[in-house]
């Protein structure tokens, strides 16, 4: 298939063009380079410089011809998101529907779209499945929210055929160390930490101790983004193949706490690792563990190397480098 990687030069995105380089599918991503990196751009995949919030830009990309779009371009930090709302809705509600707008300007009706388990909120039991209800506690998590249901609404009236995958905490890094670029100012544990690890920040902030939990810190289904990446895949072919929506949790299943994740960093890098406890930020849930069953069933796929050592391994890597 002919395939654009919106977001493509990012973390995820490049994870994703790696692996859909490696089935031979002809690849292209549309980045802005705001969070890409050089580095992500691979020799198999053409590249072109846009914005989604430049429809034109968008329109005359598609107009080239692709089977599919995957859409990884959206603003992310949940606690920004609960300070600058005005960016989210511009960035994630009006560049998606300008996305939208340009697919069936030329005629692109499959498309999978990278949302988030921040459509929960906090949960009302676990692990989360897809049925269970969506009550996002921050605005960011309201965006991904909002833009799945513009998407089912694009799929009634135009035929749009989409797969939106609810991620929960993605980390780690190819284990083949083919991706090359660090994440520009990550917002995510795994990377701070590393960060912390390796000097580039003084130290770590735990954002709350006091949590319902055993040791008092979040919980989190950490998956790997190599997992997530296979799991792009699968949803497109399934979406190819049925002619069907769908909206499917990915996750490892496994819920491992903040103070779980930074001893278990400690050991695999060797480092100290400073850390401090913080206030807790607003909309941040407890516990969020995932159910991917569902995806198991639709698509064949389950987590295989989304393990602690594997993530926290795979990332020190790139940060030894």
């Amino acid at each position: 298939m002919n395939i654009l990687v919106i977001g493509g030069a990012g973390y995820i995105g490049s994870h994703v063009v790696r692996a859909l380089l490696d089935i031979q599918h002809n690849v292209s991503v549309f980045d802005n380079m705001s969070s890409g990196q050089q580095e992500n751009l691979f020799s198999g995949a053409d590249f072109i410089a846009g914005d989604i919030l430049d429809y034109p830009a968008l329109r005359t990309a598609l107009a080239a011809g692709f089977d599919a779009v995957i859409h990884l371009a959206a603003l992310k930090a949940a606690g920004d998101s609960m300070i600058e709302p005005e960016k989210y809705s511009v960035n994630n509600i009006s560049g998606t529907i300008n996305i939208l707008n340009a697919m069936c300007a030329t005629a692109c009706r499959k498309l999978v779209f990278s949302s988030s388990a921040a459509v929960f909120g906090e949960p009302q039991y676990l692990p989360v499945d897809e049925q269970h209800p969506v009550n996002p506690e921050n605005y960011y998590g309201f965006t991904k929210l909002e833009i799945e249901r513009i998407i089912a609404w694009y799929g009634r009236l135009k035929g749009l055929r989409c797969a939106s995958l609810r991620y929960f905490n993605a980390a780690g890094y190819d284990m083949a160390g083919r991706v090359k670029g660090l994440e520009k100012n990550p917002a995510n544990l795994v990377p701070i930490i590393m960060e912390a690890a390796a000097g580039i920040r003084p130290e770590l902030s735990i954002y709350g101790s006091d949590y319902d939990t055993p040791d008092g810190t979040c919980i989190r289904d950490y998956i790997h983004v190599s997992d997530l990446a296979r799991a792009h895949i699968k949803a497109l072919d399934y979406i190819a193949a049925s002619d069907e929506s769908v909206v499917l949790n990915l996750g490892s299943e496994t819920g491992s706490s903040v103070q779980e994740v930074l001893e278990a960093a400690r050991k695999i890098t060797g480092r100290p690792i400073p850390a401090k406890i913080a206030p807790r930020r607003a909309g941040d849930p407890a516990k969020l563990t995932a159910s991917s069953s569902r995806a198991k069933t639709m698509l064949g796929w389950q987590a295989e190397c989304s393990d602690l050592q594997s993530i926290i391994a795979s990332t020190w890597k790139m940060y030894t480098k």
